[in-house]
């Protein structure tokens, strides 16, 4: 497998996650899916990857060039994206399972779901803002 084919997977699967999260956000099934399943395989795949790469080429974690030469390496790319993807997921699964909880309506958070999709925090800076709105604690 290169990078590039574990990327196309991996990204497709959060994609139908994050559908189903967006579709049937209260179906158990979908829960289990998107804040178990999902996550952990992307778990897995990170800490697979990270094993394998991480150390093999330039870089490190100590100033942002240091960073930038690390994503240089595609393998230690693709393991910052599925962290990403990773994290953004439990966070919009977040999302729904405390509107829920709060009974906010789901079409309020739909755009805070594609926003944390996309822009991750933004998405999250958004639902705080609906939680505000509906007078829920921040």
């Amino acid at each position: 497998m290169t990078p590039e084919s574990v990327f196309s997977a991996a990204s497709t699967t959060a994609l139908l996650a994050w559908l189903l999260l967006i579709v049937r956000p209260r179906a158990a099934w979908v829960q289990t899916i998107t804040g178990t399943i999902v996550p952990v395989a992307f778990a897995v795949l990170y800490a697979v990857v990270i094993a394998q790469h991480l150390g093999r080429g330039e870089g490190d974690f100590n100033s942002l060039a240091g960073v930038a030469a690390l994503f240089a390496n595609p393998w230690n790319l693709l393991a910052g994206w599925v962290h990403y993807l990773a994290f953004d997921l439990l966070t919009g699964v977040w999302e729904t399972r405390d509107a829920a909880k709060r009974g906010i309506p789901h079409w309020m958070v739909v755009p805070c779901l594609v926003l944390t999709f996309m822009l991750g925090p933004a998405g999250w800076l958004l639902y705080q803002g609906v939680r505000k709105l509906r007078g829920s604690d921040l």
